[in-house]
């Protein structure tokens, strides 16, 4: 794409004349972002329309991407280095006497996701543009993100992430396209004139779900999909007749129903009131995504049926949309007038589901009162499916213990990710392991009964925000050695691979992690006051806060050092910053412990004398996409360290290796293919394999008190938590985390993630690790290896494979 910049800069004065009555030396910060987000629009318009006017004339197959969550990062710098504008923006900018940096830093991240799951959903729309495939994405409009997160005290506090408190210059309303949702009321049964059975539903809530739409931009390619939100209104939300008699709550009680919907990511879900609108949230946007799919096809199609399945995809990313299954069967059969066979034939055809966890408590189930309440009609259908399933499964032998492990509907619940492998046609891990677990152990009975639906399909994220913007200086380096193709095809980057043994090549690798742990320093200080060292090991954890992924194993590390530097203080240790970014869940209380934990260490280490600052500790709050693009590219250890068999895939950890990061990292996820791609010599791994761990749980053979006898610093450490070491007011706090190492709490086995088990070998990687650093030559030759090893972990070769295997989806290119 071309832009003129004499003609961008008139658009940007015209802007800031017509909408401020103001001269370009009057405007603020943010209006002028908005004035060059509206002039950038201008020019992603034309393409947008051009290729849905490509999509309806060639009739080419479309694949829709539904997921809860789209974690998008900041859109201008990447729609403009998409479009292969930026450095004409920036010319612009300069001439009009503005810092593009300060404009950018006007933009909001959008709040639309939490971690990794919305993370890859947001690559996965980035390589569908960028590979001119017809994907597009449904989700929510999430008025607030889960939300902006405070320390306080130490301790986690949540705030509103109000993201959308000034306007999104990205997104249009369509007002014109809303549909209407249905919740709750009566179904009602009949026969029609040809005795064909009829269900209509009467009394039901009505809820107008108002899309919104984003373009996704490719890179180097004029193709531009589209992610479209839903936004909940009422439609009679406000009763002026109860308002008029004072009643000025009761008034508006339906505008806030259904506003709630659309209201927050991820609302707590402890109680039943926040359960029930968890529910509402995924069946508002399934349906309203399935009647726009619909309706679209019928305005091209008519009521050509046979052929629903050989122009729409259906990717159900995780549990959260896998009400789609019997949500189109409802509208295939009552409102399509579809025999039950035919509608289950498309249904099965057309949907897909990704599998995102082994975690128990993460394969939702819903109770059956409440799903009933919400969505009767649904419920009805799902009871059909389980009945018709249940027959299959009865014919194949006569083990009830497998019927009732197989049955969607059991134990008062209805059981998702059941009712998504029933209705789909494929089933997908994320990891080359996960895939194996599933189909092996959690799984097993799925894989025996559909064995050609289970395929894997490792994750990828997109290079060109996580490399080509987050790094500038590493991917100029990059394509003066071996040219720009990697930007659109990654696996170009194993060419670097040569200039392993060219030092003045490692001596730029070296400067550039230098400059850009400066930036990062630089950013961090500028945003917070707080001054970080840059001459040291940048050794970062920043994923979402959950006990298995061991953030815990982590802190109990930096005790260890800690204590170790105490009792000498002049111990030979490379200087490391120990830096951590998570949010946890605002219902999960150990979660949020584990927070105050490492909050505490910061306060307490940080501010020690006697450890000659070896040793520093830093929270970062808040964390988010923006704050990922700086650090990643800084940072020099990547902490992987799931309990093994419990990490799905990770992405983080993705980003992290094509930045030159060293993994240290258990066999767990993506870990092992990472491993595999680089060399196990250039990644530090440790731990029990998942067989170790899953013949421990068996056999009941773990005891965390005696790894706590034979390792006495490991059990000062810990014990540490309860002593008064960290905390001499209140010696309680951290008494639950040491409780679920030693005894175990809430009915479970103690250290039921094995941090205790894995804490040995973790030290012993950790020394190895400080060895390593001490050869700059040989640490950056290991991080060479990463760099050019991460050429499988693009989500444009994830995609192509979804493309491929899954969807049978072809691209087409806008001329």
């Amino acid at each position: 794409m071309k832009i003129d910049t004499q003609e961008f800069i008139a658009s940007i004065v015209r802007r800031i004349k017509r909408h401020h009555g103001k001269t370009i030396q009057e405007a603020s910060p943010r209006e002028m972002y908005v004035a060059v987000a509206d002039a950038v629009m201008d020019y992603i318009l034309d393409d947008w329309l051009a290729t849905k006017d490509l999509y309806a004339s060639e009739d080419v197959k479309q694949a829709y991407y539904l997921s809860a969550e789209f974690l998008m990062g900041r859109a201008m710098s990447n729609n403009l280095i998409n479009m292969c504008v930026l450095p004409e923006v920036k010319k612009a900018l300069t001439e009009m006497g503005f810092d593009y940096n300060l404009i950018e830093d006007q933009e909001a991240d959008a709040g639309l996701g939490n971690g990794g799951l919305g993370r890859l959903a947001a690559c996965f729309l980035d390589s569908l543009a960028t590979l001119d495939l017809p994907g597009h994405g449904y989700g929510i409009r999430y008025k607030y993100g889960m939300f902006r997160q405070k320390i306080e005290n130490g301790q986690q506090v949540e705030y509103p992430d109000d993201w959308l408190l000034e306007r999104d210059p990205w997104s249009f309303r369509r007002e014109d396209e809303m549909v209407t949702v249905k919740f709750g009321g009566e179904v009602h049964f009949y026969r029609d004139e040809k005795g064909k059975e009829c269900f209509k539903r009467i009394n039901a809530e009505e809820v107008r779900a108002i899309p919104y739409d984003t373009p996704i931009v490719g890179y180097g390619t004029r193709n531009v999909n589209t992610l479209r939100l839903w936004e909940a209104e009422s439609p009679d939300g406000f009763d002026l007749s109860l308002f008029n008699h004072m009643h000025y709550r009761q008034a508006v009680e339906k505008q806030i129903k259904a506003e709630d919907i659309s209201r927050v990511l991820y609302p707590n879900d402890e109680g039943y009131e926040g359960k029930l609108l968890r529910l509402r949230q995924q069946y508002f946007f399934v349906s309203a995504s399935l009647q726009d799919i619909i309706s679209k096809y019928k305005k091209r199609h008519g009521k050509d049926w046979k052929n629903f399945p050989k122009r729409i995809a259906l990717q159900l990313n995780d549990t959260h949309p896998a009400i789609a299954v019997p949500e189109l069967m409802r509208i295939l059969i009552d409102k399509e007038d579809l025999d039950w066979d035919t509608a289950w034939a498309i249904v099965n055809a057309t949907c897909a589901y990704t599998n995102h966890t082994i975690l128990a408590e993460a394969l939702e189930k819903w109770p059956v009162d409440m799903f009933t309440k919400l969505m009767p009609r649904v419920f009805m259908i799902v009871e059909e499916i389980n009945r018709r399933h249940m027959h299959e499964v009865r014919k194949r032998d006569n083990d009830t213990n497998r019927h009732a492990r197989m049955s969607i509907i059991g134990t008062g619940s209805i059981r998702m990710a059941w009712l998504a492998i029933v209705g789909s046609h494929s089933v997908n891990g994320v990891a080359a392991l996960h895939t194996e677990i599933l189909k092996n152990k959690e799984m097993l009975d799925w894989y025996q009964m559909f064995p050609e639906k289970f395929n894997n399909k490792t994750n990828g994220v997109t290079q060109r925000r996580f490399l080509l913007k987050a790094n500038p200086g590493l991917s100029e380096l990059i394509s003066s050695k071996i040219g720009p193709e990697w930007i659109k095809d990654l696996s170009q980057i194993k060419k670097l691979g040569q200039y392993a043994k060219d030092d003045a090549f490692i001596k730029q690798l070296v400067k550039i992690k230098a400059d850009n742990k400066k930036a990062f320093c630089d950013y961090w200080y500028a945003s917070t006051g707080v001054r970080i060292d840059a001459d040291r090991i940048f050794d970062v954890q920043v994923k979402r806060l959950h006990e298995y992924k061991r953030q815990l194993l982590n802190a109990l590390h930096i005790i260890i050092l800690y204590n170790r530097l105490k009792a000498d203080p002049k111990l030979d240790m490379v200087p490391r910053n120990f830096i951590f970014g998570a949010k946890a869940a605002s219902g999960y209380r150990r979660a949020k412990s584990i927070i105050r934990l490492i909050n505490t260490l910061q306060d307490k280490i940080n501010s020690d004398p006697a450890v000659n600052g070896k040793l520093k500790v830093y929270f970062l709050e808040n964390y988010r996409v923006t704050l990922a693009e700086m650090l990643i590219p800084a940072s020099d250890v990547s902490e992987q360290i799931s309990t093994a068999g419990k990490e799905a895939s990770g992405t983080g950890n993705m980003k992290f290796m094509m930045n030159g990061a060293l993994t240290i990292g258990t066999l767990d996820g993506a870990n092992i293919e990472i491993a595999e791609e680089a060399g196990a010599d250039n990644c530090f791994i440790f731990g029990l394999t998942t067989d170790q761990v899953n013949k421990a749980v068996a056999e009941r053979s773990y005891n965390p008190q005696d790894i706590l006898d034979k390792y006495p610093e490991i059990a000062k450490a810990v014990n540490g938590l309860i002593d008064g070491t960290w905390n001499f007011e209140s010696y309680d706090i951290f008494k639950e985390l040491y409780d679920s190492l030693v005894y175990g709490v809430d009915g479970n086995t103690p250290d039921q993630y094995f941090v205790l088990a894995d804490m040995p070998g973790y030290i012993d990687a950790q020394s190895k690790i400080d060895k390593a650093y001490r050869d700059q030559g040989l640490w950056h030759r290991m991080a060479l290896a990463n760099i050019a090893g991460s050429g499988k972990f693009s989500s444009d070769r994830t995609i192509q494979e979804y493309a491929d295997e899954i969807w049978d989806l072809k691209s087409v290119h806008l001329k």
